[in-house]
């Protein structure tokens, strides 16, 4: 039986891989690793493979409007196209999703250079969103085959973050269950977390959640729906400005979200605003911790606390300018869920974010 190991990278389409880099380098601390475009005999595409940690993204722009991408944007904006993950054997993970299920996309393909080969498939998920199958095993290049290797990157300011911790889906009303059932019966998934509209509510807006895993629980996909509410959720927001379903937002793990968030403030990046009155009654929500209250106030991270143990978190404002795709910084110090505790302060600074937007 075939098995996923690890995530391999995330593909974004963006409109100007260029700039877009420029801007995850200095905001984020992302490393400039490799290039394929003209200049590496690529003729339909510019490519940029950052990375920081084990986490690997590739921003991908196309050169013109016959390249897919060009429709993907005009329709999506900037966004996650491909969620690719290492597995140890591409043919059997293809022939056996498409068997349960699975639309293929890409049959088994090998790339090769003087580097070696690389194998890949791809199948279709929520929304134009892709798994691509990977195995590497018999390369000893820089990442792909077209990627010529950046040998120093003089803009990297390395925020600290380590390794993708999950990757949370928001998909169309009423049909969480249609993709929970998907991921079991195509990938062998299972369910590793729910939680419904009864506690994830305001007083405007409320959705539904639930997380698969695989087996190993290294690869976690929370799936998001909209829930009946008085106003618009940002489930709906999403949805309505990314024309579809699709990845929300990105949770990059660190081991120090202390000196991450801080050095990422100093880049300028934006965080959602956590009021002050969150931090009064922290301890009694959540039990004694290791860090400061005061400098988590300063930095505006959230806790919250299972019966493993508990987690810090922050979110970024989105990254663009629809309002679709951000980004979260996670630590865990033994807590395994996702910060239910936090969800009333997290949807509350969203929604003043959506009223400034008149989206509410």
């Amino acid at each position: 039986m075939w098995k996923i190991l690890d995530y391999d990278h995330l593909e974004f389409f963006v409109g100007n891989a260029k700039q877009a880099a420029y801007y995850y380098r200095v905001a984020y601390g992302f490393k400039l690793k490799a290039y394929a475009g003209l200049e590496t005999g690529v003729r339909d595409r510019a490519s940029y493979l950052l990375e920081q940690g084990k986490i690997r993204w590739v921003l991908t722009t196309p050169l013109g409007p016959e390249h897919i991408a060009a429709d993907h944007l005009k329709k999506h904006g900037d966004g996650v196209r491909g969620i690719n993950l290492i597995v140890d054997n591409v043919e059997e993970a293809y022939r056996d999703t498409v068997a349960k299920g699975a639309k293929g996309v890409q049959p088994p393909t090998v790339l090769e250079d003087k580097n070696g080969s690389v194998k890949s498939a791809s199948v279709a998920t929520y929304g134009d969103t892709l798994h691509t199958f990977i195995e590497r095993g018999n390369y000893r290049g820089v990442f792909l085959p077209g990627f010529k290797p950046i040998e120093k990157d003089l803009l990297c300011r390395n925020a600290a973050l380590s390794f993708i911790d999950h990757v949370v889906g928001n998909v169309e009303w009423h049909s969480r269950t249609k993709w929970v059932d998907y991921y079991e019966k195509v990938f062998g998934f299972h369910k590793f977390w729910s939680v419904d509209d009864k506690v994830l509510h305001t007083d405007y807006s409320a959705l539904n959640s639930t997380v698969v895993s695989s087996s190993d629980e290294k690869i976690k996909f929370p799936i998001n729906e909209p829930a009946k509410g008085k106003r618009k959720s940002q489930i709906e927001e999403y949805c309505d400005y990314y024309r579809s379903a699709g990845v929300q937002h990105i949770a990059m793990h660190t081991d120090d979200i202390i000196e991450a968030v801080s050095k990422l403030r100093e880049n300028g990046v934006e965080f959602l605003k956590i009021p002050q009155t969150y931090y009064d009654t922290l301890i009694e929500r959540v039990g004694k911790i290791d860090e400061d209250i005061k400098t988590l106030a300063k930095l505006g991270i959230l806790v919250d606390r299972d019966e493993h143990g508990y987690l810090l978190q922050l979110f970024t404002k989105p990254v663009e300018d629809r309002p679709t795709l951000f980004l979260e910084v996670i630590q865990r110090k033994g807590g395994r869920s996702f910060g239910i505790g936090n969800f009333k302060a997290l949807f509350e600074a969203i929604e003043r974010d959506q009223a400034a937007r008149g989206n509410l």
